[in-house]
C-alpha cells in the first residue's frame, strides 16, 4: 500500500463508505505479511519509500517468485522482480499472466500507474551495445519508480562524437545514468560535460585485465569529475533506483520553492 492507497482508504472511512472494521482488514497486512515459510512481506516499504519492494529472483525457485510477486500485486500498482532467467520465467508460465518479461534486462514486472504521470528528467548511457542489459535494468527500474527515461546507447569514449552529439539531451537531464565496461571512462566524461549528478555503474564487460568489472569500477571510485556516484557491478537496478529517488525528490523541491516563493 503506498500513501495514495493510504489516503483513499482513509478518506472512504470519513465517507462512510468504508466501515471501520473493513478498513481494519485492510490495513492488518501493512506492516508485513508472511508468506509460508520462506517470506515476510514489507507491504510498509511503498510508504515509507515511495516503491514497493523488490523481488530478488536470484536464489529463489519459481514458485517462491509467483507467489511472492501475487502477493504484492494484491497490494501495489507496481511491482517488480530482478534477476529473472529465462529459464525461471519459462517455470513460471502462466501463473502471472498480467506481468511483463523484458529478457535483456532479466526483469520481470507490473505496471498499473498511469505513464502520464511520470516525471521527465532521467537520461541513461551505455557506452557500448554490451552493456544494455545493464543500461536497460536501469531505465525500466527508473520507469517504473515514476520517471521518464531518455536512452542514450553505444555512446562510448573509443567514439565521443556519438556522445558529444548528445549534449542537448544530457544538459537537459536531472540525473544521468552512465553504464560502462572495459576501463569505465565514460562515466567521467559525462560528469565533466554536465551540471547534475552521475550515477555510474561498471559492468563485467571486458577481457581479462578488466577482471570481470573490477577495471572499471575503480575507474570510475577515482575519478577526477565531481558529482559521480558509484553503485556495484552490474548493478543497473540500484541505479535506476537512485535515479528515481533523486529525480522525484529534487523536482518536488524545486516545486516547493515556487510556492513559497509565491
Amino acid at each position: 500500500m503506498d500513501e495514495e492507497r493510504l489516503r483513499a482508504l482513509l478518506e472512504s472511512v470519513r465517507a462512510n463508505a468504508t466501515t471501520i472494521e473493513a478498513a481494519i482488514d485492510e490495513l492488518r497486512h501493512l506492516p508485513f505479511e508472511t508468506v509460508g515459510d520462506f517470506a515476510r512481506l514489507d507491504h510498509h516499504r511503498a510508504l515509507r519509500r515511495g516503491f514497493p519492494e523488490v523481488i530478488l529472483a536470484q536464489g529463489k525457485t519459481p514458485d517462491q517468485v509467483a507467489q511472492i510477486f501475487r502477493r504484492l500485486a494484491e497490494r501495489s500498482d507496481r511491482v517488480l522482480a530482478t534477476r529473472v532467467s529465462p529459464e525461471m520465467r519459462a517455470a513460471i508460465g502462466d501463473r502471472l499472466p498480467e506481468a511483463t518479461y523484458h529478457p535483456l534486462a532479466r526483469l520481470l514486472y507490473l505496471d498499473r500507474s498511469p505513464t502520464q504521470s511520470r516525471l521527465a528528467g532521467i537520461v541513461v548511457v551505455s557506452a557500448g551495445t554490451a552493456d544494455m542489459p545493464v543500461a536497460e535494468e536501469a531505465a525500466i527500474t527508473a520507469e517504473l519508480t515514476g520517471s521518464r527515461v531518455e536512452r542514450i546507447y553505444d555512446a562510448g569514449v573509443a567514439g565521443l562524437h556519438r556522445l558529444l552529439n548528445q549534449a542537448e539531451a544530457l544538459q537537459r537531464a536531472r540525473v544521468i545514468v552512465v553504464v560502462a565496461g572495459m576501463e569505465g571512462a565514460l562515466a567521467s566524461v559525462v560528469a565533466g560535460l554536465v551540471a547534475a549528478p552521475v550515477i555510474a555503474v561498471p559492468t563485467s564487460v571486458g577481457y581479462g585485465a578488466s577482471f570481470g568489472g573490477l577495471s572499471a569500477l575503480l575507474t570510475m571510485l577515482n575519478s577526477c569529475a565531481n558529482g559521480v556516484a558509484v553503485v556495484n557491478i552490474d548493478n543497473g537496478f540500484g541505479a535506476g533506483y537512485l535515479a528515481g529517488v533523486i529525480n522525484r525528490l529534487g523536482q518536488g523541491a524545486e516545486k516547493s520553492s515556487v510556492v513559497s516563493s509565491q
